[in-house]
């Protein structure tokens, strides 16, 4: 047995870190209790809080490519709570809650910086959805508040409050423990203490077949052989849709590129994040010095990484009408991720009508700031057989009952 496929471990141990190396690159064995398809932050986490909550350790997180180089990588590391409904506040204020002590619990930096978010009015409409949402979320004890404009001036001095402006700011919402988190480092951090529990994390091993008998699932097919399984936990993201057709699941998905880019590297003078649905773009600065943009997703549907120049252009233009002060940053970088969008902007997150086969999609641009709360519920699921009472509400069945949550006003940008 390798030194670190702790498979005697128990939930709550402090388990010693690899010495010499990141994780385990093992080969997979042949069969698992648990099967997890993605090997991006939602899949490390399942499979963490499985280890550390459940006790259950017979598990493999399969990663086509290599481990968290999907959307987990192309992600602007945004985190916040202050969503409108209390289904959606329920699953991201516990995932806040889990960021706030997350490098205790994992024993390695994830660099979480509790800096605020900033949600723009710039119309009579902006203000009466802003009020409503903060309201919303102060009855949910979540921390929110409405600024006047000289108020947001305070927080964020650099963002253009005149009067004059093609968009003035009226005035904007703001939840002070909101922040941002280095992505790499939470993946490597959910990596190594899976990989401590003896989790096998599998790279390079894309599933190209779910197999079903009896309408319950068995395992997986891949281009590394099969795997047999108690479970199977999809957690693909963009790519849910097409996993979930292997099944015979016809899932209410739409897969969009979604692109955002960063600038040179600057003193450090942004001192919050500021979101704006009217000029559609959020900035914030990260901890190296450069800014990182994003906007909405591309309106075509796709898996590529690359997205157009004209949403770009479009990007760049808002967020000057934002930041004048930035007119002379260049450009460094962009990139694109592949999203998957729910009808209702709201994630799946559950059971399947196949047995033992489990769900976590749909998360669209909401992804990343849910990491441990969704990793924390769908083990939950995962290993009761039964949702979480946060991620209950966001069942698949939900589309055919009309039961939606419906969170296109809190998440028109992507962040």
């Amino acid at each position: 047995m390798h030194p670190y496929d702790n498979a005697a471990a128990t939930p709550g141990d402090v388990l010693p870190d690899p010495p010499d190396f990141l994780w385990r690159n093992p080969d997979p064995r042949p069969s698992y209790d648990v099967v997890i398809v993605g090997g991006g932050g939602h899949g490390l986490a399942t499979a963490y809080y499985l280890a550390r909550n459940h006790g259950i350790t017979g598990i493999a997180v399969l990663e086509k490519g290599w481990l968290a180089g999907g959307n987990m990588a192309r992600n602007t590391a945004i985190i916040r709570s202050n969503y409108l409904w209390d289904e959606s506040c329920g699953i991201y204020e516990h995932a806040l809650k889990l960021w706030e002590t997350l490098e205790e619990d994992l024993g390695r930096p994830v660099l979480f910086s509790r800096r605020g978010v900033l949600n723009l009015a710039h119309t009579p409409q902006d203000i009466r959805d802003s009020r409503r949402r903060v309201h919303a979320n102060q009855l949910n004890g979540i921390d929110a508040e409405w600024l006047e404009p000289a108020e947001v001036a305070e927080i964020c001095p650099i963002v253009n409050t005149s009067p004059d402006a093609r968009h003035p700011v009226l005035g904007a919402t703001y939840q002070p423990r909101a922040g941002i988190a280095k992505h790499d480092y939470v993946a490597w951090g959910f990596a190594r203490r899976a990989d401590a529990y003896g989790i096998d994390l599998i790279q390079d091993c894309e599933v190209t077949g779910v197999d079903i008998q009896g309408g319950r699932v068995t395992g997986v097919r891949t281009t590394r052989g099969c795997i047999a399984a108690g479970k199977v936990a999809l957690a693909a993201a963009g790519h849910s849709s097409v996993l979930a057709s292997m099944a015979g699941l016809r899932l209410p998905l739409q897969s969009h590129p979604l692109q955002a880019l960063v600038s040179e590297l600057l003193e450090p003078v942004h001192p919050t994040v500021v979101m704006s649905n009217a000029v559609h773009v959020y900035v914030s600065q990260a901890h190296k010095g450069e800014l990182v943009m994003g906007a909405g997703i591309d309106s075509h549907n796709g898996y590529g990484q690359r997205g157009a120049f004209h949403i770009l252009e479009r990007q760049m233009a808002a967020a000057l009408e934002l930041f004048p002060v930035f007119a002379r940053a260049h450009l460094l970088r962009t990139w694109a991720g592949t999203v998957d969008v729910t009808p209702d902007a709201s994630p799946i997150v559950g059971l399947t009508p196949v047995e033992n086969l489990y769900l976590n999609c749909g998360w669209g641009t909401g992804g990343f700031k849910a990491t441990p709360g969704v990793g924390w519920c769908y083990a939950h699921t995962i290993a009761t057989g039964a949702p979480h009472p946060y991620n209950a509400p966001f069942t698949l069945d939900r589309f055919t009952t009309g039961a939606l949550v419906d969170e296109h006003g809190a998440a028109a940008v992507a962040h």
